[in-house]
């Protein structure tokens, strides 16, 4: 596996609006993208800062993945992602490695892509996700 570069940095947050307009008014970024991702029980908002988004998620269930991770841990950094060319492959190559994978194959995420996670406990602590476009 060799990421090609960061894709994301996914933060946890209580109310989207709140924090969009924190991120616009404090940082002068500019929300270019709200999406609902009904089987992740989220919705996100997204900020271009220079070739890295920064993913703003807030939780549409408290027992979904970012209600319980803010339950557990409140606000904050929730995830690292890593563009990758071959999802699978990537995939494989981690396990092979002795990574602990949350998701065996990929699924569908926001803005379209495909994703998969990797365990913290595997990753020093950082819950990493690897994407690739579908096209690619």
């Amino acid at each position: 596996m060799k990421p090609t570069h960061i894709e994301h940095i996914g933060i946890a947050v209580k109310n989207l609006e709140e924090a969009i307009a924190f991120y616009e008014k404090v940082y002068g970024l500019e929300c270019y993208a709200v999406e609902e991702v009904a089987e992740q029980k989220v919705k996100t908002a997204f900020f271009m800062v220079g070739q890295t988004k920064i993913e703003l998620l807030e939780s549409t269930d408290p027992e979904g993945p970012i209600g319980k991770f803010i339950e557990k841990k409140g606000e904050g950094v929730h995830h690292l992602a890593f563009a990758v060319d071959n999802l699978q492959k990537s995939l494989d190559e981690a396990a092979e490695n002795g990574v602990k994978l949350i998701d065996q194959t990929p699924r569908k995420g926001a803005e379209g892509l495909n994703i998969a996670f990797m365990h913290p406990k595997s990753t020093f602590g950082v819950l990493t996700e690897l994407c690739e476009h579908p096209e690619e």
